[in-house]
């Protein structure tokens, strides 16, 4: 029996483990439930399973017959802090908790992927090593899992993104930089408070933050180089007790930075620090930057974009296009910066049935019994042709 008609021998087992997750979703660093149910899996088809990697992460290794190169699957397993409005009998039953990402398929996919592959230890060199991460949607679970040794000795990473914006059947990739560095920071503006009434006896830190906004955007349109990107966006502003007479002592502002390049990263992030405290002393306050730093860019290995393009131009014909940039980020950058890698798109989306949302939307869902085959398929092929050579 070849490899794809194991797999779809294994798409009804997929899909239901796809829709349990989606059922019991789990925010970063709480996913014990799919953690474990993995484990569980994974360890019965004979697998060397460790568990509690960054606390709630797991690897599986799978050790052909003879010795060879190494190959890493990264999947990823986090839900998002969303209350879900799709209406699917498989629906969260996790209040305020929501796979709207894909995770739960992703989690799925390399599972069933160790399946398939599991039946071929005779006929495989080397070893792949299947590493389910916690915490992505807060870029920070790949790092203490590579601190925790799973990339030593691999020669290359492969991993995938279900991607509900791009038609079930479609496939996007493209070498080089794919999603941009994420950077979260906090910016306290602080002033002096007083009567609503009175405001020549204050320092509105509400005014200075407002010229703040506006302000940081100038760092887009005049201090980056137009042929290259960023974004600075200011997500958040608190300020006040909720009074509509009194202007308060300080407010809060929470952003985040994209970028592509390393050096207008750096960049960036000095200036952000430069132009708030300088306005805001200039307006009679002060502010102060507190960075939360994410994942640099995921960046895709040219030649390991080569060899999956080889294999997925065979599998889906013109349905391969190259994807744009994008400015979303992922700590997939984290594996990608130790090995060469590449990080493909599998498109997900039905607008007939209306799963079609953007990630991170309410109602978002997958074509899941279109988008896990091939997605599985695509994966489990890239990883054993790097073992091949």
């Amino acid at each position: 029996m070849d490899l794809t008609q194991r797999l779809t021998q294994l798409v009804p087992s997929m899909v239901a483990m796809r829709r349990d997750f989606h059922r019991h979703p789990e925010l970063a660093f709480q996913e014990h439930r799919t953690s474990a149910k993995l484990a569980e899996y994974l360890e019965a088809l004979g697998l060397e399973v460790t568990r509690g990697i960054a606390t709630t992460g797991l690897m599986a290794r799978l050790k052909g017959s003879r010795p060879g190169r190494t190959v890493l699957v990264r999947a990823d397993i986090d839900a998002l802090p969303i209350h879900e409005a799709t209406g699917a009998d498989y629906a969260s039953q996790n209040p305020g908790v929501m796979h709207a990402c894909g995770h739960d398929g992703h989690a799925a996919i390399a599972a069933h992927v160790a399946a398939a592959l599991s039946e071929l230890r005779e006929e495989i060199a080397g070893e792949l090593r299947f590493v389910f991460q916690p915490a992505e949607e807060i870029v920070q679970g790949a790092r203490p899992m590579i601190e925790a040794g799973v990339m030593e000795g691999v020669d290359a990473v492969v991993g995938l993104h279900l991607w509900s914006q791009l038609p079930a059947g479609m496939v996007g990739v493209r070498p080089g930089p794919i999603m941009a560095a994420a950077d979260a920071f906090t910016l306290i503006v602080r002033g002096r408070g007083a009567h609503a009434a009175t405001p020549h006896l204050g320092t509105d830190p509400v005014l200075i933050g407002a010229h703040l906004i506006t302000a940081l955007q100038s760092l887009v349109s005049r201090e980056t180089d137009p042929l290259l990107s960023s974004v600075i966006t200011i997500a958040t502003v608190t300020a006040g007790e909720g009074a509509h007479n009194i202007i308060p002592e300080q407010a809060e502002l929470k952003g985040t930075l994209r970028t592509f390049d390393a050096g207008l990263r750096r960049h960036l992030m000095r200036r952000i620090e430069e132009l708030s405290s300088g306005l805001a002393s200039a307006m009679g306050g002060s502010a102060e930057v507190a960075w939360r730093p994410g994942s640099p860019a995921v960046v895709n290995d040219p030649a390991m974009t080569e060899r999956f393009r080889a294999i997925a131009r065979e599998r889906v014909g013109d349905k391969l296009i190259e994807i744009p940039p994008m400015m979303g980020g992922d700590d997939m950058a984290e594996f990608l910066l130790r090995a060469p890698g590449v990080y493909f798109w599998v498109g997900a989306g039905d607008p007939a049935s209306g799963k079609d949302k953007p990630h991170h939307h309410p109602a978002f869902d997958i074509d899941d019994e279109r988008a896990l085959p091939l997605a599985a398929e695509l994966l489990a092929r890239t990883a054993l042709d790097f073992l091949r050579g």
